[in-house]
């Protein structure tokens, strides 16, 4: 990138200016990450000071048969498959119930595409979660669920959407996303939500009045114009709505482990490298950059890896994810290091270490609890970059 372009879009950036697709291309072209990650740390410093925020969460699978079969998922069973499992309503709760411990807050539930389970599963499993555990937030189902939902129920979305919230649903995940231009995501999807319907159901739901994230699957056959893309359409939804808390970029993974009944469920690895930490860190940068009425940007640190994580909070990020324990969608993919768990007092070290203060938030990113800083009077206690 010429000198010139680089103070061009410093200029926009430090005065606010939106940047253009034009900008974002180039932005990805650029191979001076220090530059890029210090001009995205002004942004998210602007914004969200010298704060890391995380929750106290655990993922929930109710089921992994899906109707889809995805080009990079390793998570979906069909019927019969060995490893498919489809919990009771009971089952759920109970599993609920043993994840309570260290004042849980959140409870995130995806699951497959179930062909059999009857519409009533749904809020039905929302309303015994949340009499088991009122203290907890149910975010629940991305919007290609509440599509099938439809599907199987005969009600629309809206209707859909009032039952489950009246049923305890606080918020949608922001699965399903993956990369939203058809040149690529015709490559990698097999359902029948794309941009249209993705952008409809979490349009409806913000109209309800809930806070959603939203995502997006990067790493794989795509190119940084389809990042570009993807973070602009977002953009502009945001622009009508308001609605979206966080931006999560994902990371894509190969299936390395999923080998015990002889498949190899990932389609796309045959032609596709994972992408580095560099890259991960590039796309971090500029996704903060161009997404600017988004408040937050999360690193998902199980498929990052925990100093990529750290290195993400220095590069526009500023929400570590949460405790997890068990994420099988990830883990049911890839073995390259993420660990299953990190409690609070992990999160807290973590943040710490890379130099910032850690803040405990809920569903809403309402603060729960603020922590200590990095101690400034050791030596050796690190700290943000300056801006």
């Amino acid at each position: 990138m010429d000198v010139g372009l680089k103070r061009e879009l410093e200029e926009k950036v430090r005065s606010g200016e939106r940047l253009t697709r034009e900008d974002g291309i180039a932005l990805y072209e650029s191979d001076d990450l220090a530059w890029l990650g210090g001009l995205a740390h002004e942004v998210r410093t602007r914004k969200n000071g010298d704060v890391v925020h995380f929750n106290v969460n655990r993922h929930l699978n109710m089921t992994n048969v899906c109707t889809a079969s995805c080009a990079y998922c390793s998570f979906q069973r069909k019927p019969g498959e060995k490893d498919a499992y489809t919990m009771r309503i009971e089952e759920a709760v109970k599993l609920a119930e043993e994840m309570r411990s260290e004042n849980l807050t959140e409870l995130h539930i995806v699951n497959g595409l179930h062909p059999n389970l009857p519409w009533r599963y749904y809020p039905r499993s929302l309303r015994e979660l949340k009499a088991a555990l009122p203290e907890v937030s149910l975010k629940a189902f991305t919007a290609t669920e509440i599509h099938h939902f439809e599907t199987i129920s005969g009600l629309s979305a809206s209707e859909i959407l009032d039952e489950l919230i009246d049923a305890g649903l606080e918020s949608l995940t922001g699965g399903g996303a993956e990369i939203f231009d058809w040149e690529v995501r015709q490559h990698i999807v097999d359902h029948r939500t794309h941009w249209e319907d993705w952008s409809r159901i979490h349009r409806l739901a913000h109209e309800k009045g809930l806070k959603t994230p939203c995502t997006m699957l990067y790493g794989h056959i795509e190119e940084p114009r389809h990042r570009v893309d993807h973070v602009l359409r977002l953009r502009e939804l945001q622009d009508e709505t308001g609605g979206f808390q966080v931006f999560i970029p994902l990371r894509y993974q190969h299936d390395f482990v999923d080998m015990k009944d002889g498949k190899v469920r990932n389609r796309l690895q045959a032609r596709t490298q994972m992408a580095t930490g560099a890259e991960a860190l590039k796309t971090f940068a500029v996704s903060r950059l161009l997404f600017d009425n988004v408040p937050h940007v999360k690193v998902f640190w199980v498929m990052h890896g925990v100093q990529t994580a750290q290195l993400a909070l220095q590069h526009g990020a500023d929400d570590m994810d949460g405790s997890v324990v068990e994420y099988k969608i990830t883990h049911d993919a890839d073995n390259f290091g993420t660990p299953n768990k990190l409690t609070r007092e992990d999160l807290l070290d973590l943040i710490r270490d890379a130099g910032f203060r850690p803040v405990e938030r809920n569903t809403r990113y309402e603060i729960i609890r603020e922590y200590d800083g990095p101690d400034p009077a050791r030596r050796e206690s690190p700290q943000p970059m300056r801006v």
